[in-house]
């Protein structure tokens, strides 16, 4: 049976946020934590949080937006050793589709890593609830779909914080919200999910 047919309910999910010290891999920038979260029919199944050595010292605003240090990352281990690690968690792409939020950040440097270690990186399906969220949402629901934004409309049970773990969780959270809006636009499965685009009406002119 395809992974398309599943009911979301019987998806398994992992929900994923990297923190970073910079902006994109081709400027030189490398992963500094990973926090994910596997989650089916809305529980959380299981957990992985690391710290990474990027391998260089971090720029004093990336320092101030995450609370990341030099000295919390000394020991950490680098990308080359904890990526298989975190591939084991990730699960077969057989079984297992990634969600995050502005998907194309996250994905664009764990791919960047698995091609600079050599670790062939599986063909996942990619769920981005930015993309989602602004399908789902109307123009007059919320000013913009950032995560902050997102979480708050949502109600989830905690701030973004720029810190991996944290925002991993208010993704899942914004996740599960955007689902129970979705179901009155009869989106059930990953292939309805995948999909799902819906014109966002513009507001009238004066």
């Amino acid at each position: 049976m395809s992974a398309l047919t599943l009911s979301l309910a019987e998806t398994t999910f992992v929900v994923l946020d990297l923190e970073t010290s910079g902006a994109a891999p081709s400027s030189g920038a490398g992963i500094t934590e990973i926090g994910a979260l596997k989650v089916r029919g809305g529980q959380i199944i299981g957990e992985f949080q690391s710290f990474v050595n990027p391998g260089h010292s971090l720029p004093d605003f990336i320092i101030s937006l995450t609370g990341i240090t030099d000295s919390m990352l000394f020991d950490a281990p680098k990308i080359d050793e904890i990526l298989p690690t975190f591939f084991e968690f990730l699960g077969s792409h057989h079984e297992t589709v990634l969600v995050a939020h502005n998907a194309p950040f996250d994905i664009g440097f764990l791919k960047a890593a698995s091609l600079a270690t050599d670790f062939p990186w599986p063909d996942y399906i990619i769920v981005d609830t930015v993309r989602i969220a602004r399908s789902a949402l109307g123009r007059d629901e919320v000013r913009d779909c950032k995560l902050a934004t997102l979480a708050e409309f949502f109600g989830a049970s905690i701030e973004p914080t720029h810190r991996a773990l944290d925002d991993a969780r208010a993704t899942v959270d914004v996740l599960h919200g955007i689902f129970e809006r979705l179901g009155s636009f009869g989106v059930s499965t990953l292939g309805d999910l995948t999909t799902f685009k819906r014109k966002r009406e513009r507001k009238p002119l004066d």
